[in-house]
């Protein structure tokens, strides 16, 4: 799957890996990698902008730590960055249901 195919979800993604608990970069691709079963493969030219844009925003902060010698960032989501992923859950919900109505064979018309 393709970063473009991702536009205006990407964030909502890496917030709920980080829901699980504070992540280095490379640990966040693998677990985006691991949840998807493959289908998320995205490189670190994507993963890294928008890490650093919901750093910005409020929603994740990062620290700088050293690990056999190399220097590494851990991400980890902040309150804020909370409460922007139960609202895009909720706004995925709706999205879900609205396209839903015309997408899913077996969901009931939309009364008139």
């Amino acid at each position: 799957m393709k970063a473009q195919a991702l536009h205006g979800h990407l964030d909502a993604l890496l917030l709920a890996v980080l829901e699980q608990g504070a992540l280095h970069g490379y640990a966040i691709i693998e677990a985006l990698r691991a949840r998807s079963d493959g289908n998320l493969d995205l490189p670190t030219g994507t993963i890294y902008p928008a890490l650093r844009r919901l750093e910005r925003a409020g929603h994740v902060a990062s620290t700088w730590s050293t690990v056999s010698g190399r220097e590494r960032r851990t991400y980890q989501l902040t309150d804020s960055g909370r409460r922007a992923l139960a609202g895009e859950r909720a706004g995925w919900r709706e999205f879900q249901l609205t396209v839903g109505r015309f997408l899913d064979p077996g969901s009931p018309p939309t009364p008139a």
